[in-house]
């Protein structure tokens, strides 16, 4: 009985030994910015276990990642899954929408209550050519005003030049993502969101039969990955909804996780969590609201989805 004992008690220490040396079942890559911070809890209570997690600053280096197949899932923009999926001939597939829009009006003030109140005045943007000239462009056009004619768009390289063009031109309003919102906040007093450009876009969709919605973020995958790892791609989302769940609900605890990972500082993360909109969508609502985004940003320019709006092949159903 001892003998038998002593046996099982090694077998166990082996099965132990071995599981804690097994390989990470996925490489996982986030952007250090709003796609990252839902995962944030995730990362943390796995360890690198069962995910190999990255926080990487450029999207061209998870591009290429992806390509190469050196990553398995990742965190991108939601035009750049398209283009993705185009340029691969349908080898990237989306496993959900983890970021709603993250883009608002803001102004040194208060007076703008209205997407009319634009009319005439100059907006400062950095994005040209990109989605958050898109859907400046939607938004302001499917309320009647004209991008070209009826206000001036001053196209800026990056969010410092906005914020400084805005301080500098009393009456002027910038369009900014999160977190910078929350960072031009701290620096200037004053400044206040305007409007919610998530908020506009989805005023414009009632009534609707299949209505879009802003969108910032996506969570892709392999398609290759996917189908051989079902149940491994089911896990990581179900995991991936409970991180972004603890996120939106215990702001100050996933503030300072986020720091930890070097993503954003601390306080900034707590003023800007709340207007992330950091979510987890999958299924039939990510395909109905993501397909509606990538047609608007297609019909404006083909380039921005990577010359066509993908096929139902895209869109990861379990």
């Amino acid at each position: 009985m001892k003998k038998i004992l002593s046996l099982i008690l090694a077998l166990c220490m082996v099965f132990a030994l071995t599981a804690a040396s097994a390989e990470p079942v996925a490489r996982v890559a986030g952007m250090k910015g709003p796609t990252a911070m839902g995962m944030v809890k995730m990362m943390q209570d796995d360890a690198g276990q069962t995910y190999d997690f990255n926080v990487i600053v450029a999207i061209d280096e998870i591009n290429t990642k992806l390509v190469k197949g050196e990553l398995d899932i990742a965190a991108v923009p939601a035009n750049v899954a398209s283009v993705l999926y185009n340029k691969t001939q349908g080898k990237i597939q989306v496993l959900a929408i983890n970021t709603l829009g993250v883009l608002y009006i803001v102004e040194n003030g208060d007076t703008v209550k209205s997407v009319e109140d634009l009319r005439g005045r100059t907006i400062y943007s950095a994005g040209k050519g990109a989605t958050p000239e898109y859907s400046l462009n939607y938004v302001l056009s499917q309320n009647g005003i004209d991008p070209e004619k009826d206000v001036t768009i001053e196209f800026k390289s990056e969010q410092a030049e906005c914020l400084s063009a805005l301080l500098a031109n009393p009456g002027a309003v910038a369009m900014m993502p999160q977190p910078f919102v929350t960072t031009a906040q701290t620096k200037a007093e004053g400044i206040r969101i305007a409007l919610d450009m998530t908020e506009e876009w989805a005023k414009l969709q009632d009534g609707a039969e299949n209505p879009s919605a802003m969108l910032t973020g996506v969570v892709v995958a392999r398609k290759d990955f996917a189908e051989a790892n079902p149940e491994v791609v089911n896990a990581f989302l179900d995991s991936y909804k409970a991180s972004v769940d603890f996120t939106n609900a215990n702001v100050e605890e996933a503030a300072a996780i986020i720091a930890a990972y070097d993503i954003i500082p601390e306080p900034v993360a707590k003023k800007a969590v709340p207007y992330c909109g950091i979510a987890c969508i999958e299924g039939a609502e990510m395909q109905t609201k993501l397909a509606g985004y990538l047609n608007v940003l297609f019909e404006q320019n083909p380039a921005a989805v990577g010359g066509a709006v993908p096929a139902d092949d895209f869109y990861y159903q379990r």
